[in-house]
C-alpha cells in the first residue's frame, strides 16, 4: 500500500509544526508550504492524495487551491481548516467540492481520521461553467 501524502498550504508555521508531529506517527508523509503560489508548484511537481489547506492565504484562498487541485489530471482530495468557521461555511466548503472541513485546534484523532479517509476518494471536478460561476458569485458577494 502507498504511503499517503498530505500538502499542507498555510502560512502558519506553529500549525505545520503541530500537523508534523499528528502526522507523523501515523507514517503520513507531510509537506508544508506557506502560500498559493508554492502549493501550484509543489502540486505540479509531486503527486498527493490529500490537499489540506488554510481558509485565507496571504495570496489567495481555499478556492483557489482547490481550483489548481482540479487543474491536475488527478486530483487530490482537498479539505479546508479554519479557526472560526460555522456550519454555513462548512456547507460552502463541501457544497463548492471539497472533501471536508477540519476544525481548529486540532484535535489529532480527528485529522488522522478525515486525512486518511480523504485519500483515494474521487474528487468530482464540477463542470468548468459551474467553477467559473462560482468564482464569480463569491467576488459579488
Amino acid at each position: 500500500m502507498d504511503r499517503l501524502r498530505v500538502l499542507f498550504v498555510s502560512s502558519v508555521r506553529e500549525d505545520a509544526g503541530m500537523l508534523a508531529q499528528i502526522l507523523n506517527p501515523a507514517s503520513i508523509e507531510f509537506k508544508h508550504v506557506s502560500s498559493l503560489q508554492d502549493a501550484r508548484q509543489t502540486l505540479g511537481q509531486a503527486s498527493f492524495g490529500v490537499v489540506l489547506t488554510e481558509a485565507y492565504l496571504l495570496d489567495g484562498d481555499w478556492k483557489d487551491v482547490l481550483g489548481a487541485a482540479w487543474e491536475l489530471e488527478t486530483a487530490p482530495a482537498v479539505v479546508v481548516t479554519h479557526r472560526f468557521a460555522d456550519d454555513r461555511f462548512w456547507a460552502e466548503v463541501l457544497n463548492l467540492g471539497c472533501y471536508d472541513m477540519l476544525a481548529q485546534p486540532f484535535d489529532a484523532r480527528e485529522v488522522r481520521r478525515i486525512l486518511t479517509s480523504a485519500c483515494g476518494q474521487p474528487n468530482a471536478k464540477p463542470a468548468e461553467c459551474e467553477w467559473r460561476a462560482s468564482r464569480s458569485l463569491r467576488v459579488a458577494s
